[in-house]
């Protein structure tokens, strides 16, 4: 049975039997244990597994992402013009997902009380949760992006101090280039692939988990909790709607100068891989070929660009998880400032580009963002039964934007035979 419709069964079994206890036994001492002793510690078993590979996972990713754009010297307007689009399309794809958040607000309309029921129950004491929700100042956050040490920032969960010291780990690494570096960054691939692998292994565990978080949630909350969900899915496929239709469209016709509907006929076997697999990375081949053979792309150009944005240019990704932060945030109560919405913003766009380019490689980078600002990591739970189809959709963005990226790269480039 496929993985996703195992997670399918689990979202079903765990809301219907939690929304069944909430009606017929909601005071219950026998329900109060099974949640108790059952189902709240297999969820934090699956997410403190999640929590396990965030720092070497996101650390490996982003220094291999920034490895593979090269020395500057040799790799000049190809490697400057990659990044230039990949940091503004998926700050573009943020800023979408983080105004649709805010105008539809999907996770509001739960009774302040039920919300302060789950923050006292979660893994986290309200205290520590209200301590941290206090946010950053604009200097502290100015501050706080350079970490004073870097193991310490990984032990105290600092993501965006861990991604800032990786950032400037791996763009020295490509400027050295010399044997030793290699050595390193082999080893760093070894960790990057160990990643991959244990993450495989771990979103396996994922129906029984999907299930357990579920029972807990719903026999709180009941119906409400559902309903919140479908407004949920309606606000991410909006924002990627909007990314796709309107962002991708304008960047094709303003600076690639091709045709939009052109492309999207030519790239059509691309998208539709990537909408099936759910993998950037397994997309890759066909990616290749599209942007060569189909949208006219030189070699050079379109492997060096869509290789890089099968682990980089994660755009829809990276609006997933805004959306998701702030609809989570919003759903418990958790009243974030507008300097700790851009600091989300600039997480997700370094966390769409950490991100693993397989099925479910986001949510670690979610499930930290969530301990960050004192976001109840359960939640996540919520969005696990609906995540694989929410996962085509921006795995389509994703691999969208990589030949889109091509398409405006290559712009001006001279061919191949030239």
């Amino acid at each position: 049975m496929p993985l996703h419709t195992q997670m399918f069964i689990g979202f079903v079994l765990g809301a219907v039997a939690g929304i069944s206890a909430n009606l017929f036994a909601a005071d219950h001492w026998l329900l109060n244990g099974m949640i108790t002793y059952v189902a709240n510690p297999v969820g934090q078993i699956f997410l403190r597994l999640l929590f396990m590979l965030v720092i070497p996972l996101i650390f490996s990713a982003l220094v291999l992402g920034v490895v593979e754009i090269g020395d500057p010297k040799s790799l000049g307007r190809i490697g400057g013009k990659t990044l230039l689009y990949i940091m503004v399309v998926t700050s573009c794809a943020v800023t979408i997902g983080l105004l649709c958040v805010n105008l539809l607000e999907p996770g509001r309309g739960l009774p302040v009380e039920v919300g302060q029921a789950i923050l006292a129950g979660s893994a986290d004491s309200a205290g520590a949760i209200v301590a941290k929700k206090e946010g950053f100042s604009g200097i502290d956050l100015l501050l706080n992006i350079v970490p004073r040490n870097p193991f310490a920032s990984a032990v105290n969960g600092d993501l965006i101090g861990v991604m800032f010291f990786a950032l400037m780990f791996g763009i020295a690494a490509a400027v050295l280039g010399d044997e030793k570096t290699r050595g390193f960054l082999s080893a760093v691939q070894g960790v990057y692939d160990i990643c991959l692998r244990l993450i495989d292994w771990i979103i396996k565990l994922a129906p029984y988990a999907v299930a357990a978080l579920l029972f807990s949630i719903t026999a709180k909350l009941g119906l409400d909790v559902l309903k919140q969900l479908l407004y949920f899915v309606f606000t991410v496929v909006l924002a990627l709607s909007l990314h796709f239709f309107v962002v991708f469209p304008l960047l094709l016709s303003l600076v690639g100068r091709m045709s939009p509907i052109t492309f999207f006929k030519r790239a059509e076997s691309a998208i539709l891989t990537a909408f099936s697999t759910s993998s950037s990375s397994a997309t890759l081949p066909t990616t290749l070929r599209v942007a060569e053979e189909e949208l006219g792309v030189p070699r050079r150009v379109g492997r060096f660009v869509c290789t890089l944005g099968a682990t980089a240019n994660m755009n829809g990704t990276a609006l997933f998880e805004g959306v998701t932060v702030l609809f989570l945030a919003q759903f418990f109560g958790v009243d974030l400032s507008l300097t700790q919405q851009i600091l989300v913003l600039a997480l997700c766009v370094m966390g769409g580009i950490g991100a693993a380019g397989v099925p479910g490689g986001s949510l670690p980078v979610i499930a930290m963002i969530l301990v960050m600002f004192g976001i109840p990591p359960e939640g996540i739970g919520l969005i696990l039964g609906v995540d694989r189809f929410l996962d085509m959709c921006r795995t389509t963005v994703n691999v969208t934007g990589d030949l889109v990226g091509a398409v405006v790269v290559a712009r001006g480039e001279p061919d191949d035979s030239a």
